[in-house]
């Protein structure tokens, strides 16, 4: 059984690899002009070919902006609040609080990059749940695979 019948392959993955073109023998020596021909290589697909659908990729947009977004607005908004809270209120919070509070907001928006891609249904056919938890476990398997894949390719 090969690795590549091994992992489900992806919604928007090319179907094959491409055969490399024989090399045609030529009993002329070859120009200049030529060879520098030969050195660029086509790739293996066309921009098309290996591009991520517009309906998937504004669906990852979406869930990026709501997964990252919500808690990088809510680390601004700590800040403001502990500002004003000092102003207004007189409430000294802990500087030490606001900045754990403050980086935790942010770490959270970072991961929801991640989690906003992979919780994302990149079957274009397919909306998904509204949290994507199915989702984000079948693509994180996915990509396992191809890290796998790849690195016994490498070894």
């Amino acid at each position: 059984m090969s690795a590549e019948s091994e992992r489900s392959r992806l919604p928007f993955e090319p179907n094959k690899k491409r055969q490399k073109p024989a090399k045609a023998k030529s009993t002329q020596p070859e120009t200049k002009q030529e060879s520098g021909k030969q050195d660029q290589k086509k790739p293996p697909f066309t921009k098309e070919e290996i591009a991520i659908p517009q309906v998937v990729s504004q669906r990852m947009i979406r869930r990026v902006a709501g997964f990252s977004g919500i808690p990088t607005a809510l680390g601004i908004s700590s800040l403001i609040v502990s500002y004003l809270l000092l102003i207004y209120a007189g409430i000294k919070l802990p500087s030490i609080a606001v900045l754990l509070v403050n980086m935790g907001f942010f770490g959270l928006g970072v991961l929801g990059i991640t989690y906003g891609v992979l919780s994302a249904s990149w079957d274009e056919d397919r909306v998904g749940s509204l949290l994507g938890w199915n989702e984000f476990r079948t693509n994180l398997g996915r990509m396992v695979a191809v890290w796998r894949e790849t690195r016994q390719k490498n070894v």
